[in-house]
Parts: C-alpha cells; sequence; structure tokens
C-alpha cells in the first residue's frame, strides 16, 4: 500500500488506482460543454460563448444579475439542497470541502471562500457546526453486492460521464479481445466524496440525486433500491479511515450551530444552497446581492490572480478565465444579443445538460468510443445491430418523432423505455429542468414537407385486422415481427424496439414517413424500406397505424400468437371464472364456470338447464374476443359429460308419472340472468310458473365431484311440484315447503 497526504489527510492507497474514485479529475471546475465544444484555437467570438456557458453553469448570475437582454442566455443552476447533508457527510469531511472544496474534491464547481493568509478558521469551524445539524437519516437499503456494482457503474451509463476503472478492475465488455483498452480523452466530471457518504445515504442519493441535485446535471437512472446499493457498495471499496491532521493542530474552540447559520448567508452559501432554516428565515430574498453583471471587471473579483477570504475562488484555468472574460466584454458591449431561434435554444439546453455525452444532434455530441466501448446489450442477438443496438440513438428527428407525452415520460417519468435489449438506461433530468425544452425541440425538428397521414379511423380501410395481417409473417404479411416484439412477446429474430406502444409514443406522421424511406428519415437504421414501390402503401401505413392503435383490442399477428395465448386459467387467478360466450354443448348463450380445482360446468341462459361439466383445463376466449363470426369455443378439458336436457321442476300426480319432455323456453321457463354468490360462484336464477328458482353448481371439498344446490321459493306455495336432478340416478322428489322456500343438494360426478 501506499501513503499520500491531501490537506492534512493521510490515507493508505492501493497500489494500482483501478476504482473510478480514484482517478485523476481536471484541475479546473469542469463543465462538460465548455471542454469539448471550447478549444483554444477558436475564435473570441467561439470563445465568448463558452464563456456564457461558464458564466451560467457556474452560477455567477446567483449573485451578479445579468440585464433582461441577456436574461434568457444565461438561466443558471437550480439550487443544492443541503438538506440532511449532516447525516451525509461526516464533520471531517464537511470540513474539508469547505475549507478548500478544489483541492478536496478537484473538478468541483463549488467555489472555495477561505483562500489567502486572511482566511478565518473560526467561520469554517462554526459553518461545520450549522451542516451537522442538518440531520436527515436516510432509509436502510438492501446489502450492497459490489460485484453487481461494478457492472452497473460500467454499463448502464455512468461512465459516459465519469471516469471508469482501470482495465485492472473491469474490462470493457465491447472492447476488440487481445488489444490495448483506449482510455476516455474527455476528462469527467469529479467521482470523489462519493466514497465518504454514508452507505444507506449514498444509495438513497444514487436512487434520487434529483431530491439534493435539483438541477439536473446529475439525473436519475431509475435504480431499484437494490441496484442502488450494489452501486454504493461498490463506490464504496476505496474507503479508508479519515484523520484530518490540520484540523487537529488548529484546534479551533467548538463553535455554535446559530453562528454557522449566520456565517452561511453573510458569506453568500445561499446563492447556490439550500437548507430548510436558511430558505424560511430569507423567504422572498430571491434577488442575487452581489454587483450587476454590467458592472463586473476583468481581472477583479472571481477573475483576480489574488486569492483572499470571502472572494469565491473556482480553481479557474486561464483559458476560463479568457472565455468568461470575452463573455462579461459580450455582455457590457453596446450590441443587444440577437433573438435565439429554436434551434439555437435546443442546443443550448443540450450542451448545459450534457445530453451530448451520450447523444448526437446534427453532428453535434455523441459518445466518445472509449466510453461507448463498456455500453452493451442484454441479449446476444442485438450484437447484429452493431453499435445502433448498444449505443443511446441520434436525435436528429426525435423532436419530430415523440410525442409531447412520451417525452415527459423520458425526461422526467417513467416507463419510457422501448429498448430492453441495452444495458444503457435513459436518465430523468426533471420536470422543473426540462417541460421548457420539448415544445421548441419539437419546433426545431419539424420537416420542411410533412407527410400527410389519416388516423381518424373513419375510412373504410381503416382496420385493425387488415393492420393484423401486415405486421406478421402469414400470408400478405410483411414481418414486421421478425424484428419488432409486442406486448410481452419477443421478436422472431433480431430484437429491435418493441412496437406495443407506438401510438403513443410516435408522431403518426414521422411513422409514415419513416416506413415511407427509413434511411432517409433515420440514417443508419436497419429498417428495410418495405413501402417502396407498393402501389398502397399510404393505406397500408394507416392499416399498421390502426392496429398498433388498437392492440389492447387486438389479437397479436400471425408469428406472435401462440396456443393457449387466450386461454382462460382459473388455477392461475386462484377464484372462479365466468365466461359468457358460444361454447359446444352448451349453446349461444352458454355460460361457463371454471373452478380452481379444474372441474368446470356451463348453463345453457336459454334454455335455463345445466349443459355439460368436464375436468382439466377450462376453455380458449380466443374465438369470442377476437372473431367476428364468433366460431363456437370448445371445452379443452377431457371427460366432457352432457347433463340431460330436462326441467328442474314438473308438477305431477305422483313420483311414479313420466317426466315431461319438454324443456326450457317450451315448457314456460324464462331466465332471469345470475347473480355472484360471496365465493365468487355464480347463482342462476329462472322462473317457472311463479316459483323463483336459484341454481348453483360448486366444487365438493374433496374436489373429486360437483355439488349443486337448488332453492325454490314462491310467495303462495302450492302443492304437486317436483325436482327432479341431474346425476345419473336421479329421482323426482316432492317440494317440501318450509318459510316458502324448497331446497334440494345433489352430488354430481362428472
Amino acid at each position: 500500500m501506499a501513503v499520500s497526504c491531501l490537506l492534512g489527510v493521510w490515507v493508505a492507497c492501493p497500489k494500482v488506482a483501478a476504482h473510478p474514485v480514484l482517478a485523476a479529475p481536471p484541475d479546473y471546475p469542469y463543465v462538460g460543454g465548455f471542454d469539448r465544444f471550447t478549444a483554444q484555437e477558436d475564435d473570441d467570438a467561439k470563445v465568448a460563448e463558452g464563456g456564457l456557458l461558464l458564466l451560467s453553469e457556474l452560477n455567477c448570475v446567483s449573485c451578479h444579475a445579468p440585464s433582461s437582454e441577456w436574461k434568457e442566455r444565461l438561466p443558471g443552476r437550480a439550487k443544492i439542497s443541503l438538506d440532511g447533508v449532516g447525516s451525509r457527510l461526516g464533520e471531517d469531511d464537511l470540513w474539508l470541502f469547505i475549507r478548500s472544496p478544489q483541492h478536496r474534491k478537484k473538478g468541483t464547481l463549488m467555489p472555495g471562500l477561505f483562500a489567502g493568509e486572511d482566511r478565518d478558521p473560526k467561520a469554517v469551524e462554526a459553518l461545520v457546526s450549522y451542516l451537522a445539524t442538518l440531520k436527515k437519516e436516510p432509509r436502510k437499503f438492501p446489502q450492497g453486492d459490489v460485484a453487481r456494482g461494478r457492472t452497473l457503474y460500467h454499463t448502464v451509463g455512468c461512465v459516459a460521464c465519469h471516469d471508469p476503472a482501470a482495465v485492472a478492475d473491469y474490462r470493457p465488455a465491447e472492447a476488440p479481445a487481445n488489444l490495448e483498452v483506449e482510455e476516455p480523452g474527455h476528462p469527467s466530471y469529479p467521482i470523489l466524496l462519493a466514497d465518504r457518504y454514508d452507505a444507506n445515504a449514498l444509495a438513497a442519493f444514487l436512487k434520487d440525486p434529483l431530491s439534493i441535485r435539483k438541477h439536473g446535471r446529475m439525473p436519475s437512472t431509475e435504480l431499484t433500491d437494490q441496484e442502488a446499493a450494489d452501486l454504493s457498495a461498490y463506490l464504496h471499496i476505496s474507503r479508508e479511515p479519515l484523520v484530518v491532521q490540520e484540523r487537529t493542530l488548529l484546534a479551533v474552540p467548538k463553535q455554535s450551530a446559530e453562528e454557522g447559520k449566520r456565517q452561511f448567508t453573510s458569506q453568500r452559501c445561499d446563492a447556490c444552497h439550500e437548507t430548510p432554516t436558511v430558505a424560511e428565515a430569507t423567504k422572498g430574498e430571491a434577488a442575487p446581492r452581489g454587483k450587476a453583471m454590467a458592472e463586473l471587471r476583468a481581472g477583479q473579483g472571481c477573475l483576480s490572480k489574488e486569492k483572499k477570504a470571502g472572494t469565491p475562488d473556482y480553481g479557474l484555468s486561464e483559458f476560463q478565465v479568457k472565455a468568461l472574460t470575452l463573455a462579461l466584454k459580450l455582455i457590457q458591449g453596446p450590441a443587444k444579443p440577437a433573438p435565439q431561434t429554436v434551434a439555437q435554444k435546443s442546443h443550448d439546453f443540450l450542451i448545459r445538460m450534457d445530453c451530448y455525452a451520450c447523444h448526437e444532434w446534427r453532428a453535434t455530441g455523441g459518445l466518445e468510443e472509449a466510453r461507448a466501448q463498456y455500453l452493451t446489450v442484454y441479449e446476444a442477438a442485438a450484437h447484429s445491430m452493431g453499435e445502433i443496438g448498444r449505443l443511446p440513438p441520434k436525435l436528429d428527428n426525435v423532436g419530430r418523432k415523440l410525442t409531447r407525452a412520451w417525452f415527459e415520460k423520458l425526461l422526467w417519468g417513467s416507463g419510457g423505455g422501448v429498448r430492453g435489449y441495452m444495458t444503457t438506461r435513459m436518465p430523468r433530468f426533471g420536470k422543473e429542468n426540462t417541460q421548457d425544452f420539448i415544445a421548441g425541440f419539437q419546433e426545431a425538428c419539424k420537416a420542411e414537407k410533412p407527410v400527410e397521414m389519416d388516423t381518424s379511423g373513419l375510412a373504410k380501410h381503416h382496420r385493425a385486422e387488415n393492420g393484423r395481417t401486415l405486421i406478421g409473417v402469414g400470408k400478405g404479411g410483411l414481418g414486421c415481427v421478425s424484428c419488432h416484439g409486442l406486448k410481452d412477446r419477443k421478436s422472431l429474430g433480431v430484437p429491435v424496439v418493441n412496437l406495443t406502444h407506438t401510438a403513443q409514443r410516435l408522431q403518426p406522421e414521422y411513422f409514415k414517413e419513416l416506413l415511407l424511406n427509413p434511411q432517409v428519415t433515420q440514417p443508419g437504421t436497419l429498417m428495410p424500406p418495405l413501402f417502396i414501390g407498393r402501389k398502397a402503401a399510404d393505406k397500408e401505413i394507416e392499416m399498421l397505424w390502426t392496429y398498433l392503435k388498437e392492440l389492447d383490442q387486438s389479437r397479436l399477428p400471425e408469428g406472435l400468437l401462440q396456443t393457449g395465448d387466450y386461454e382462460l386459467k382459473p388455477e392461475k387467478t386462484g377464484k372462479p371464472i365466468v365466461f359468457r360466450t358460444f361454447l359446444e354443448g352448451a349453446g349461444m348463450h352458454a355460460v361457463a364456470v371454471g373452478f380452481p380445482q379444474q372441474i368446470h360446468v356451463a348453463f345453457d341462459a336459454l334454455e335455463a338447464h345445466w349443459a355439460i361439466a368436464w375436468k382439466g383445463r377450462f376453455v380458449d376466449a380466443m374465438t369470442t374476443w377476437e372473431e367476428r363470426a364468433m366460431t363456437p369455443a370448445k371445452p379443452l378439458g377431457e371427460k366432457v359429460q352432457t347433463f340431460p336436457a330436462r326441467m328442474t321442476l314438473a308438477k305431477l300426480t305422483s313420483a311414479n308419472d313420466a317426466w315431461p319432455e319438454t324443456y326450457g323456453t317450451s315448457a314456460g321457463y324464462i331466465s332471469k340472468g345470475y347473480r355472484i354468490g360471496k365465493d365468487g360462484v355464480p347463482i342462476f336464477l329462472y322462473l317457472v310458473e311463479g316459483l323463483m328458482v336459484e341454481d348453483s353448481i360448486r366444487p365438493s371439498a374433496d374436489k373429486k365431484s360437483l355439488r349443486r344446490t337448488v332453492t325454490v321459493k314462491s310467495w303462495v306455495p302450492s302443492d304437486g311440484w317436483y325436482f327432479l336432478g341431474i346425476s345419473k340416478n336421479a329421482k323426482p322428489q316432492p317440494l317440501v315447503w318450509k318459510d316458502g322456500a324448497a331446497t334440494f343438494e345433489e352430488s354430481i360426478v362428472p
């Protein structure tokens, strides 16, 4: 082990710096959009644009108000919440970071306020005392797994912004075998201090970073509790005991939290941070309290080379100072800023939020190869798609591709992912940070000549069944399901985008534009030009759209449809299933009753009698739900028993009389439907000559037979009525009235 010292912190470090926490960050405040898109050799106008980005991202506007003309170009960043910081970090960690942020966490945007010989160590101690009182104990997370956390860190997208580990710790999944792994060329956002967080607090932060860093530059990746715990465990493997010698040697007396709270506002910490107590005390004081931006002078204040306490020290590089100076010159010049186009505003948003770290838009941005090699796929078949199967997509036409509702799912909601074969995930940036971006981006991506698409459903060719044929692999099909999955079904071959939510996700005009000319609309796509040369292409595309719009009401296409897709399975639901259908053996008004015990019956509701019983599987609902012709369904089980077609009650002179052959409507029976009992079993109701009959069948306790219960009710009981069951050895029984009712039970063995 090697030993190193950082600001009086002596720590033991592994000989091989394999962990991302130990990677060397930049020696200046890192703003990804500036570093990547502003270069020393750029002309002054371009460098000044980079300076405007720095003014916003360093949050200079929180202390120095720009003029109204420049306000839109300099939106700044939302405050970072310090609620619970005393539970996330220990007092020594807080002291080190406040004392000199750029030394403790190189690359941070947090300026130091206590540089120079005139610094006040009591102020630092007071701030520590105050922040240590801001407790908010994180909830307990599951035990984390380092190996799973290592894999997650390198595959879900963390490495797009943060350093990957050294190859000794993790080799990229997509790196060519036997070749030296290329290291990232772009600097990375600092990750130091993650290992100093309490393990549960770090998991909570990774699960919901927007609750603390509300500006969205650290977005949410929709981690599960277990995944957050795994990542936390991985980022803690380099954690070492912390000993702060300098603080001990200074021996500053303990300061009060109240004094720390006063220092928090007097040092203007509240310009970039919020705490529950200060937020309440300074309510309504949102205006910047420093000089207006028009009054700032180059080489002074934050841009001065002289460091003194009370003046924010960002540790700026010479190039950053130049860019900021040129930006101030531009702002303070006579020319007003030209109104921005929607494309320019979209670009500014993408660069501020660093969307360009993953995505390319109009030949700008995209993952550098050294980082892209870490992103891979869950399914081996997806490798056949190449980079588009594992890397975030280009955004060139996305503004006219996605509906607003789907943008909301992707940017701050949930459930927007459709590329389940990719390991990388689309992060969430928060509603407040992104809601104003969508409309402008959609406008910026509009087609010069939008295609026309009829989605009314009124045209005669608008039939979901026609679209179902086209999307499948059967006769007349285009084979779309060879690559695309639907609902819970994977595609037959290469797994590309699942089409289940197409009508909610895509704008219909883009859908048609893509199908008519895939390579022009989405360069590099593997989508074949299936509709070129087809005379009815317009109509066929509208048929497909109708099918996808009505997918929840439609059966799956040929190729994905499997035997049993519509099978009703009471043994899985754990309760009876009552299903009205056309059923062989029970007629066109059948009510089938399936039981979890896998013994079933069907009642003919027209003729008011039990028709059949069977064991095993219940019924398949496909013809009932999906066929216009409604071909009668068949019982799927075994040993189908047909009950005798006869009436339940008859008026006889004696039990020896012949039972009438007429039944049902011919015998005057009137069906009155059924009601569901407390146990979920239907009780069928029918009338005959003023008698109300309640008739039900349930499985017996031994699950080998059925138990039928018949209750006959009458306001004026009359003699001469007999009951005849449907069991094999049933014999007529006279109705014995008690309180206006007569009840019979029989056991039936199917």
